[in-house]
């Protein structure tokens, strides 16, 4: 029991080392094309929840008949998720268009998955991703 204890803490740290080094360095690389009609990876704009600062964060969104699922490869706590959260609302910049996502709700594989495309849903699973969060787009839009 002991060694499963050690495991998910290394495990906790190798991930927490990788999202460290993806907020500051691949994230700003990423934002440069993240959201334009040929890239694959949307740009998620919000607000803090305690500063009141507008974000823009790099996320893998993918269109869904309502709106847009997005992989939670680092948890639920991220700040983004926990931001859009708080406002119950966002904006996803994906392809060259611009949407108005609002109910932010965290869902297991289970529903997400079948909502997904056939390539996507094998690589997040490769990866092992369990959450996502679910997001509708405001009535009136696209």
């Amino acid at each position: 029991m002991k060694a499963k204890w050690r495991s998910r803490t290394r495990h906790g740290r190798i991930t927490d080392a990788v999202r460290a080094f993806n907020k500051r360095v691949l994230n700003p690389v990423m934002l440069r094309m993240a959201g334009r009609r040929h890239w694959y990876t949307a740009v998620l704009r919000h607000t803090g929840r305690r500063s009141g600062k507008s974000y823009a964060t790099p996320v893998v969104a993918n269109r869904t008949e309502n709106g847009f699922i997005i992989p939670l490869p680092y948890g639920t706590e991220v700040d983004w998720l926990r931001n859009m959260r708080t406002a119950g609302h966002a904006t996803i910049d994906l392809k060259g268009d611009s949407y108005e996502v609002v109910n932010p709700t965290i869902v297991d594989a289970a529903i997400a998955l079948p909502q997904v495309s056939p390539g996507r849903r094998r690589a997040w699973r490769f990866f092992g991703i369990q959450h996502y969060v679910q997001v509708s787009i405001r009535t009136g839009q696209h």
